[in-house]
């Protein structure tokens, strides 16, 4: 999807940072070997075609996969999926409500209280730039696109709109806009106000910024992004928080040489974590009090732009999804990130053009979705509690 090559193009400094000096691979751990389960989707009324899965999400005893359909002609429509059992599945009903609506193809995915919302979007107009909109679940079930005027996340200020979180402050869509990193607030997961321009959060003289993700907290919330600082050539990665979404607090993370990006942020057992590519792999970072300390690592750099796609919760455990132009990697950290172990995925996923990883979960159950570029699948597995 395009806010994966918007993440890609900001990330390509980090290609300029890791260079030729890489660190090299070292032996690793023989890694755990879930039980990965296949599930099937059915596929959706109307016209056939392949599904292409992107997101998943689960809250309130109910899971939700989203994505689209691609028919023979490449044409798309958007598409998701609903499970109370994570093994039984049946596909939503959808309403679009505009003429790029019924192209999109869901990428972002959050749910509260049961109740799904999702960010799609499809390639448009005279210089094809993406057509995005937000999708609410209505109290029936059927998933509708949210009418929306073109520029509130469109038109000339537009960058990115990259993901979506829900939680007791309503919902919170975190990107950029011309101007640097911004977000999205809504009541509902319906009406959504654009926060562009907010001290601390966007650019300024320190540099610009860019918001790839956000973690709701019974205090508010937290998004995680970089910094472009003038004359840079590599990103710094930032964190900032907010009891209402209006106003925020900026918060550099540290890193030895300064560069990196935090590109995903959850909260797991009491504590919040945020993780992104820096020199040599992916950096952990925790928050402990007012203060983010690095107190992990794993990984090394791969042959192309690092990336983090997914990290979840699954109990008192974090599961992380990463990229590094190669392939996609499943981990496992049991301490709240200060240590890691690889799991193997249930299926090989190269890294780049529109393949796609993510994962959701409830209780010790774990899910898998995948996009290899040929086909879309998805699998299920428990994983042991941790040991704590």
């Amino acid at each position: 999807m395009w806010t994966r090559r918007m993440v890609a193009v900001l990330g390509v400094l980090a290609v300029l940072l890791a260079g030729c000096d890489r660190a090299p691979a070292e032996p690793e751990d023989e890694p755990l070997r879930p039980r990965w389960q296949p599930l099937t989707l059915p596929t959706p009324a109307g016209v056939p075609g392949r599904p292409l899965l992107r997101d998943a999400v689960a809250c309130a005893g109910t899971w939700y996969v989203v994505g689209g359909l691609a028919d023979a002609a490449g044409e798309t429509r958007p598409a998701a999926w609903r499970s109370t059992d994570g093994v039984s599945w049946t596909a939503l009903a959808l309403a679009p409500s505009s003429h790029y609506g019924r192209q999109h193809v869901l990428y972002a995915a959050a749910c509260r209280d049961g109740r799904l919302a999702a960010l799609g979007a499809k390639n448009g107009g005279a210089h094809g730039n993406p057509r995005t909109g937000t999708w609410s679940q209505a109290p029936g079930g059927q998933l509708r696109e949210a009418p929306a005027p073109f520029e509130l996340y469109g038109g000339p200020r537009a960058v990115s709109v990259a993901r979506l979180a829900a939680g007791p402050a309503g919902w919170l869509i975190a990107g950029a806009r011309v101007d640097g990193a911004a977000v999205w607030t809504s009541p509902d997961g319906e009406r959504f106000t654009v926060r562009e321009g907010v001290a601390e959060l966007a650019g300024d003289g320190r540099g610009r910024t860019v918001a790839y993700d956000a973690a709701a907290l019974p205090s508010g919330w937290w998004v995680v992004g970089a910094l472009l600082s003038p004359g840079a050539t590599a990103l710094a990665p930032l964190a900032w928080s907010s009891t209402d979404g209006r106003a925020w607090r900026r918060v550099a993370l540290p890193v030895p040489d300064g560069r990196g990006q935090a590109q995903r942020v959850a909260s797991v057992d009491g504590a919040v974590v945020a993780l992104g590519p820096v020199r040599d792999g992916f950096a952990v970072w925790r928050l402990a009090g007012d203060e983010w300390r690095r107190v992990g690592g794993f990984g090394v750099a791969g042959p192309g732009v690092s990336s983090v796609d997914a990290l979840v919760p699954v109990g008192r455990q974090l599961v992380a999804v990463t990229g590094d132009g190669g392939g996609h990697g499943l981990w496992l950290s049991a301490d709240s990130g200060d240590s890691w172990r690889r799991m193997a995925m249930p299926a090989a996923v190269p890294d780049g053009g529109d393949t796609a990883v993510s994962v959701a979960s409830q209780g010790d159950r774990l899910l898998v979705v995948s996009d290899d570029g040929a086909a879309s699948r998805a699998w299920s597995a428990g994983l042991p509690a941790a040991d704590r």
